[in-house]
């Protein structure tokens, strides 16, 4: 478990995945992220290689969001693969989004956190850049969705350069 000033951070459970899937849906959510079935979601909650995480508010215990990352071990590799927030504009993600980087590494021992995110969603973006994530580039027209051919920026951060923002 993970514990931020306001949150608990922890692996979900299979009672989880209802909250997780109606995060995934809920319109300030769903055109930045792929609506998993529960059947998948239950996969990654079992798979050694992702964490599906559940984000919980400390007072009332009440679900304000949840993360899927996929480890490659072998390559020291953390991909935030979603992450979503029930309360926007209340600094969940970005509390979420420091303790996950705290977590790969100084407790993991990740040598790249990684993510993707559309080009619309500006509100990630200004998260990502102003926790000094690198943007790499774009992968062009690399998803199509029902909203049409979608980029993908991709945003990483080494160890190294989590150590020298310290």
């Amino acid at each position: 478990m993970i514990e931020t000033a306001r949150m608990y951070i922890s692996d979900a459970e299979e009672r989880d995945i209802p909250d997780i899937i109606e995060l995934e849906s809920h319109k300030d959510n769903r055109d930045f992220l792929w609506i998993g079935t529960k059947e998948e979601h239950r996969q990654e909650i079992k798979d050694p290689d992702h964490m599906l995480l559940i984000f919980r508010e400390k007072g009332d215990n009440r679900i304000v969001g949840y993360a899927l990352v996929r480890l490659n071990k072998k390559s020291e590799i953390f991909e935030l693969r979603r992450i979503a927030i029930s309360e926007k504009g209340k600094g969940y993600g970005k509390e979420a989004m420091k303790a996950l980087l705290k977590e790969a590494f100084e407790n993991m021992n990740i040598n790249r956190f990684w993510l993707d995110v559309y080009p619309d969603n500006v509100i990630g973006i200004k998260l990502y850049e102003s926790l000094g994530m690198h943007r790499d580039g774009i992968l062009r027209q690399n998803y199509k969705a029902e909203r049409g051919y979608l980029d993908q920026i991709i945003y990483s951060m080494l160890k190294s350069e989590y150590f020298s923002e310290g």
